[in-house]
């Protein structure tokens, strides 16, 4: 699903970070899923700074699109933040276990 708007100069924005990109084989293994995840959210994270520094310099109109993909980043890095802090707690919690 791709943010449009009615103006010719537009700007998509991914909204599927897990959809299989330029039919390359799907990675089914934990550290490959995750490592492509993070790798969506460091790209979701730059187009967002990059929209930003193009309306600071004047080279985007449309604001809604800037303020879509910073949306974006935030929510996914609040997203992954909150996933590692599950997982650290999650580790902690089987640290404390006995055998």
């Amino acid at each position: 699903m791709n943010v449009s708007n009615v103006s010719s100069g537009l700007i998509k924005i991914n909204q599927n970070s897990f959809r299989n990109v330029e039919g390359t084989k799907p990675n089914t293994e934990f550290a490959g899923v995750l490592q492509n995840y993070l790798e969506n959210v460091d790209n979701t994270v730059k187009q967002a700074a990059d929209l930003s520094t193009k309306v600071a310099t004047g080279e985007v109109d449309n604001i809604h699109d800037v303020m879509i993909a910073s949306q974006k980043a935030q929510l996914a890095l609040e997203l992954t933040v909150t996933v590692r802090d599950k997982a650290v707690e999650a580790y902690q919690e089987m640290m404390r276990m006995q055998i």
